[in-house]
């Protein structure tokens, strides 16, 4: 077994229970370790601190899957894994009749680091995050095959992630029969992405509990719902019995699948769509009349610290544009899913974005990611989803 040994002075976060160690961590890796091996990652006297896989190429080599020394990371240890997630998603109550799709698997607060795995009713899309994961794909998925007889299991492994730990996505089903959409619901709302529109791994479950909120603020409001993709907030919030809804995105595509949604949920005529820049659209309502909701939900701003700084003058500006667009005595709702944003950070964005805008805005209530995205307490890196809801007013 290769050991990885950690300098003295990094040995802290990962005795606490962080699973990663970082390159610059590390003091030396003995006993010839190559890519997706099991590693013992020691202090500098020797003691174990956990066992890990190893991704050689990447700035973190090494993700701990286990605390015991000399566990297996065999077969029958990934099954334990994998049960104990099934197991935590249905004392959540998913899937449900009117929830069938949600995050199954969610990494590192799964103690699973390097496997994402979604369900969609009786299909599964994966993420192989690490060489390590990539190199046990094969029992991995006969161990969800076996627990969860999916129809098909589809792999959304991002290529630029694959290349950077040096192995090549699949990208497709890699399992079972033949499908071209993820077909499911969401508190009762019927979706259908087709698989060359999905983003990630094809939904964002991660704003379920939020949608529902928002349903709830839009009964007789006017709602703006930017970077809506499929329209899964444009479409609760008519439900909700909203006056009027206007969902915005740059993709025709993304908006044709969203109006086929609302279709489905027999919900035309009571939200409109326009392919436009969000920001040209949040201007023209601060030039005219604004929304009672203006829903915020950004592409990840920051996707690494380095680009924080500029990722925050960004959400400055866009909570600016937000501001203006919302009638006084309206709602924000400013999201964030960068986890190199927190949420002070995304506070102080948000008013410093008001006063350049001539508003107040006053925070009533913090939104996170949902349940079936789990956080270890030792990982606060794992709480990467924040979102404000304000009350935007006149000085």
């Amino acid at each position: 077994m290769a050991t990885v040994r950690v300098k003295s002075g990094h040995v802290q976060p990962v005795w606490a229970g962080h699973p990663w160690v970082f390159a610059q961590a590390i003091e030396r890796v003995e006993g010839g370790a190559t890519p997706g091996d099991e590693v013992d990652v020691v202090d500098p006297k020797g003691n174990v601190l956990g066992r890990g896989l190893y991704s050689p190429r990447s700035a973190i080599p090494v993700r701990i899957v286990s605390r015991r020394a000399g566990e297996v990371l065999d077969a029958a240890f990934f099954r334990h894994r994998l049960e104990r997630a099934i197991a935590t998603r249905r004392a959540l109550g998913l899937p449900s009749q009117d929830t069938t799709a949600y995050r199954l698997v969610h990494a590192e607060g799964d103690n699973l680091p390097g496997l994402i795995v979604d369900r969609f009713d009786d299909v599964l899309a994966v993420q192989f995050l690490t060489v390590g994961m990539k190199l046990r794909e094969g029992m991995l998925l006969d161990i969800l095959g076996d627990l969860l007889r999916p129809r098909a299991i589809v792999d959304r492994t991002p290529v630029a992630t694959a290349k950077l730990e040096g192995f090549e996505a699949a990208r497709g089903v890699v399992r079972g029969e033949a499908v071209t959409a993820f077909g499911f619901y969401e508190r009762g709302l019927r979706f259908r992405v087709p698989l060359e529109l999905a983003h990630k791994t094809g939904f964002y479950f991660d704003q379920r509990p939020l949608r529902a909120r928002v349903e709830e603020l839009a009964r007789g409001r006017r709602v703006l719902d930017t970077y809506c993709f499929v329209a899964p907030f444009a479409l609760a919030a008519a439900r909700g019995g909203a006056a009027e809804v206007l969902g915005v995105d740059e993709s025709a595509i993304a908006l044709e699948v969203a109006a086929e949604c609302a279709r489905d949920n027999d919900l035309t005529g009571r939200v409109q769509f326009a392919r436009e820049d969000a920001r040209l659209t949040l201007r023209r309502a601060a030039e005219g009349r604004g929304f009672d909701v203006v829903i915020l939900d950004p592409p990840r701003l920051a996707p690494t610290r380095s680009s924080r700084e500029n990722a925050l003058g960004a959400y400055a500006r866009l909570a600016e544009l937000g501001c203006r667009a919302t009638e006084s005595g309206g709602y924000l709702v400013f999201c964030s899913c960068s986890s190199a944003v927190d949420l002070g950070a995304l506070t102080r964005a948000l008013g410093s974005g008001a006063a350049r805008a001539g508003r107040i805005a006053t925070v009533l209530e913090r939104h996170f990611q949902g349940p079936d995205h789990p956080v270890s307490a030792a990982f606060p890196e794992g709480l990467y989803l924040k979102a404000l809801v304000a009350r935007i007013d006149d000085r």
